[in-house]
């Protein structure tokens, strides 16, 4: 299976952890152009049997392919570089994850509340946690660092 880490209201990481649950003999290949350390390595603790660079040539991919389906595993050089001089980024839950990313988005914390059925209260709790976690002050920053990270993509 081929999965890409970077995508609305979920990350790879999550997805792959549903996958490994489900089905832990499936290999799965990520393929990605996020450089975010925490984010990276959250994939490998995942169960990622490889991850590749979006910008490597194709035939790398198919070199590895074999020793992967044989139970190998692969990670890119330039990824396990990132991975090795990054610093972690916290874990976040699956409702601080939809609430940053409506954050993002600019709903306000009544839309938000309304969305995922809590109380604006809720939310403001998860915004708070979130600006905890990540260390930032503002919701500038807080933007800022989401995308450095990858936990959110500009696409």
């Amino acid at each position: 299976m081929f999965l890409d880490i970077a995508m609305p209201l979920a990350t790879g990481a999550e997805i792959l952890g549903d996958i490994k649950r489900w089905s832990p003999h499936t290999r799965v290949l990520v393929f990605t152009g996020v450089l975010a350390p925490g984010l990276l390595a959250s994939v490998m603790q995942s169960g990622a049997d490889a991850i590749f660079a979006k910008t490597a040539p194709a035939d790398v991919a198919v070199q590895k392919l074999p020793m992967i389906l044989r139970g190998g595993h692969y990670i890119a050089p330039e990824l396990a570089e990132a991975i090795s001089q990054g610093e972690a980024t916290p874990e976040l839950t699956s409702r601080e994850r939809q609430t940053l990313t409506m954050i993002v988005t600019g709903k306000s914390n009544k839309e938000m509340a309304r969305v995922l059925n809590i109380s604006p209260k809720t939310v403001e709790k998860h915004r708070t946690n979130l600006m905890r976690k990540l260390d930032v002050h503002s919701a500038a920053e807080l933007l800022a660092r989401a995308v450095r990270d990858g936990l959110i993509t500009t696409s």
